[in-house]
């Protein structure tokens, strides 16, 4: 990012580099957002994000960094979104038409129905999900977009080549600017279609929020706090979705623990060690309600996101890792394997059984994982294998799936964990 060199920049230039990229990171989702609903293209739209991010790269090591950084970023983008749409071919037709001048601020359309919202996130997550889009391009596209996640980023939470992940966005991007898809959070019948691709995606913010799956900081506070408002706004929007309401307790739940899951320096605390007085009461009420509302509205068997919020409600009410129900976590992680097959699934499901029945049971299920394409490289493997082998005390072959696991993580808040995992190992 930017022209000069590292050997040519002052200590301010690069304490206002780090505070452009930190805040860009952080503000970029609602940007592009924003800028969507001006020029109705979400490829343009960051692209002109980006230019915003190159005056700030420009200016603000000149200037300093402003006040309100998110601001400066977003007038700047709007400003640029508004100098192209008047460039446009078709503006002189346009306002003959509507008979009068842009203003110098894009005026945003007032909702037209009560059922609609007002929500810039949110109409995004909606118009990245369009059907136009394989249900890979839009999970894709959504985490690049509303995540703000680098395409490795999303390579590593999807087990795939980086190539891949970048081939699709690009395509998405092509496709929903020819297909003219509108930037809307759409009605009746087409909502509905959308719908498990936008929890999905909003589930999968949260995720790389609550434990980010590269750079130097364990937690992504921003990102589980969009995630969760999402969430909530989307279960007003939806009173009588089941999913909706489970994928909410969900977040609630996860949430709750946020404040516990990091020591003092910022390093994790893993759920054993948590100290559960920190954990936020209030949050957890507030799932309980959501779940209460999920199993109100819930026509037939629970759906993915309503067994997970249970998984999730047993641990917050367990007042110490002991006491946790590990028999009905491992049963409703069996349920989840039947309704969501996934390696990911039947690897948690390894660890609630080796909790309720014994370590050696737990590896016997994470064994047949092994041969897994997906989970080839997903660190969480050998780590919940080290886990178990140690508990077992295997500790050689503990020791080398440590290595092994500390070697694939992409987080250095997860990578000094494992380390330090390795060397609490008894001696050789």
């Amino acid at each position: 990012m930017g022209a000069v060199s590292p050997q040519s920049q002052s200590p301010g230039d690069t304490d206002a580099r780090h505070a452009i990229e930190t805040v860009f990171r952080i503000e970029s989702p609602r940007i592009v957002a924003g800028v969507t609903r001006v020029v109705r293209d979400v490829g343009i739209a960051e692209e002109l994000a980006q230019d915003a991010l190159v005056a700030a790269l420009e200016q603000w090591p000149r200037d300093g960094v402003p006040d309100n950084p998110g601001a400066w970023l977003m007038t700047a983008a709007r400003r640029r979104a508004v100098d192209l749409v008047r460039r446009r071919e078709n503006y002189a037709r346009k306002l003959q038409e509507i008979g009068r001048e842009v203003p110098e601020t894009v005026p945003f359309d007032e909702p037209a129905d009560p059922d609609d919202i007002d929500d810039d996130l949110l109409r995004l997550v909606f118009t990245t999900c369009h059907p136009v889009l394989s249900a890979e391009a839009r999970i894709a596209l959504t985490l690049r977009l509303l995540g703000g996640l680098t395409t490795a980023e999303i390579a590593r939470a999807f087990l795939v080549p980086e190539a891949t992940i970048a081939q699709r966005i690009v395509r998405a991007k092509r496709t929903l600017a020819t297909r003219n898809v509108a930037f809307e959070v759409p009605y009746g019948p087409e909502r509905a279609a959308r719908l498990a691709d936008v929890l999905d995606v909003i589930y999968l913010v949260f995720n790389e929020g609550y434990a980010a799956t590269a750079g130097d900081d364990w937690l992504r506070p921003g990102l589980c706090e969009d995630a969760l408002r999402l969430a909530r706004v989307l279960a007003g929007l939806m009173p009588k979705e089941p999913e909706v309401h489970g994928l909410a307790a969900l977040l609630e739940f996860q949430s709750s623990r946020s404040a516990a899951r990091t020591g003092p320096d910022g390093e994790p605390v893993l759920l054993r060690d948590q100290n559960r007085r920190r954990w936020n009461r209030m949050l957890i009420g507030r799932g309980v309600t959501a779940l209460a509302r999920a199993d109100a509205t819930a026509g037939g068997a629970p759906g993915p996101y309503v067994l997970q919020a249970t998984i999730a409600a047993c641990h917050a009410h367990a007042y110490t890792y002991e006491e946790t129900d590990w028999a009905t976590i491992a049963t409703l992680y069996g349920l989840l394997a039947t309704r969501a097959p996934s390696p990911v699934v039947e690897l948690n499901r390894a660890v609630a059984v080796s909790m309720a029945q014994g370590p050696g049971e737990g590896l016997a299920l994470v064994d047949r994982l092994a041969a897994e394409p997906a989970l080839r490289d997903y660190h969480l493997l050998p780590s919940v294998r080290g886990d178990l082998l140690a508990r077992l005390g295997r500790t050689a072959e503990a020791r080398a799936e440590f290595e092994r696991a500390a070697g694939l993580a992409g987080n250095g808040r997860e990578r000094e964990l494992l380390r330090e995992k390795l060397r609490s190992l008894p001696a050789r």
